[in-house]
């Protein structure tokens, strides 16, 4: 661990007050919501950083991984994990990190699970201590994926490897102690995107419906203005002004953003697709999006539980180690995940 993720993990043990104190001296209040202390501290120290649209993407790509190892938790005990490769189309390998927790349980799905990093930045480390923790808690195996990223591998690379992905989890979860030819997806952000995509995409390609679909902040409508944009459009980690950049690296040039296949919010049928659990933040630009989508799926008779988490920032997940109401709120979404499969 680096002198400075020392100190600033170290800074984050201070009681409430002092880190409100050092970090503006009142408590941020936007649309009602009051900011946990300790986003509002780690988001106060990233001001002063250039905004990620102002650099080269290489360099925003290697700062991101450099920035979020800074706040990263470990993963959780009695769970093991290894990294391999899977076949992806036309002989790509697809970087992967498998978990297993002790107590299994061998009618538990497999979940296939992607990351956050609007398709351009992170790797499966942003989603590491949280895959641990659903993998312990729901007692059922997990693919992390590393997919492809822009713009290196402009849209639909990233989204094809989610696909391969998903349809090698349906290959192989009897080999990890799962139920044959049934999986679960999730994904947090970008891969809550690619989560909401390959729920419907599997009925347009003919494949098995995923058992469980869960949905961490995800990006679902890239056309809307919604309201939470604006207000609060300049939060941190995520912007809007670093979502239009994200989505410039990620698109080729004038792609129409009301494909499903990128707003999946958009698509007209909606019944019929899998039980899902949609978890917002409330200092998020995309927080009304996840409420919008989870309405949608909801008017089309499919089972949601939904809940937002008022006080935490987005990109929650990976800060259960410097912020224990992240950590109390993916514990719990890891119970939903748990009674969720309790109830397939």
């Amino acid at each position: 661990m680096s002198l400075q993720a020392t100190i600033a993990k170290l800074l984050l043990k201070l009681p409430a007050s002092w880190k409100v104190k050092m970090a503006g001296g009142e408590p941020v209040v936007l649309g009602g919501r009051t900011l946990d202390p300790n986003f509002q501290f780690i988001a106060h120290g990233a001001a002063n950083q250039p905004p990620m649209s102002s650099l080269e993407p290489e360099i925003a790509q290697a700062g991101a991984i450099e920035g979020m190892a800074m706040f990263a938790a470990k993963p959780e005990p009695g769970v093991a994990f290894e990294d391999l490769t899977i076949p992806g189309k036309d002989g790509h390998e697809i970087p992967v990190r498998i978990y297993r927790p002790a107590d299994q349980d061998p009618s538990a799905p497999m979940m296939a699970y992607w990351h956050m990093g609007g398709g351009v930045v992170l790797n499966v480390e942003a989603c590491h201590a949280f895959c641990s923790m659903v993998s312990k808690v729901a007692k059922c195996p997990i693919v992390s994926v590393d997919y492809r990223l822009a713009p290196q591998h402009k849209f639909p690379a990233g989204l094809e490897d989610c696909i391969s992905a998903y349809e090698w989890t349906l290959k192989n979860a009897e080999n990890y102690g799962a139920p044959a030819g049934r999986a679960a997806i999730g994904g947090d952000s970008m891969g809550g995107n690619f989560r909401a995509i390959i729920a419907q995409e599997s009925t347009r390609r003919g494949l098995p419906k995923p058992d469980l679909q869960l949905l961490i902040y995800p990006a679902t409508d890239l056309v809307t203005e919604f309201p939470s944009a604006t207000t609060y459009g300049e939060t941190s980690p995520l912007s809007s002004d670093t979502m239009q950049w994200f989505m410039q690296q990620y698109l080729p040039d004038a792609f129409d953003r009301t494909n499903v296949l990128l707003s999946p919010a958009l698509e007209t049928r909606l019944e019929g697709l899998p039980p899902a659990i949609i978890a917002t933040a409330g200092f998020d630009p995309l927080v009304d999006d996840g409420a919008a989508y989870a309405k949608k799926l909801e008017a089309a008779g499919v089972n949601v539980t939904f809940k937002c988490y008022d006080h935490l920032a987005h990109g929650f997940t990976a800060f259960t180690a410097v912020a224990p109401s992240a950590r109390e709120a993916c514990l719990e979404i890891a119970g939903m995940v748990r009674d969720a499969y309790a109830r397939l």
